[in-house]
């Protein structure tokens, strides 16, 4: 069952499936074109932070889409493109992709940031 969420009855599982399929597209672009395929250093994480807070209903409604509790109370999704790469520029270019949709289609907070393994 889809939870909406705010005046205009966003559907919050939706959103977040749109930010995976274009985070999946970014970071499949960023391996074809800047790394000709290849899974190439440098290795690292990235994630996307939604400034929300776990209780409220947008943060129950992302916890029910994949997203986990992080330290200081906000929720992280870890490589939201699910390519299966080490690449740090890859996974970051679908973490950017993925933030910017919930940006945009709820209104919230969020960013997308990495770090090197």
């Amino acid at each position: 069952m889809a939870q909406t969420i705010g005046v205009i009855g966003v559907d919050v599982a939706n959103v977040v499936m749109l930010g995976k399929a274009s985070a999946d597209v970014a970071a499949s672009t960023y391996l074809d074109v800047y790394l000709g395929g290849k899974d190439n250093f440098p290795c690292g994480f990235a994630w996307v932070t939604a400034k929300v807070k776990g209780s409220t209903k947008m943060g129950k409604a992302l916890m029910a889409n994949g997203f986990r509790k992080a330290h200081g109370g906000d929720l992280q999704m870890w490589n939201p493109s699910g390519l299966p790469v080490q690449n740090v520029d890859c996974k970051l270019a679908g973490a950017e992709a993925m933030a910017s949709m919930l940006r945009e289609k709820l209104g919230i907070e969020v960013e997308a940031d990495s770090r090197w393994d």
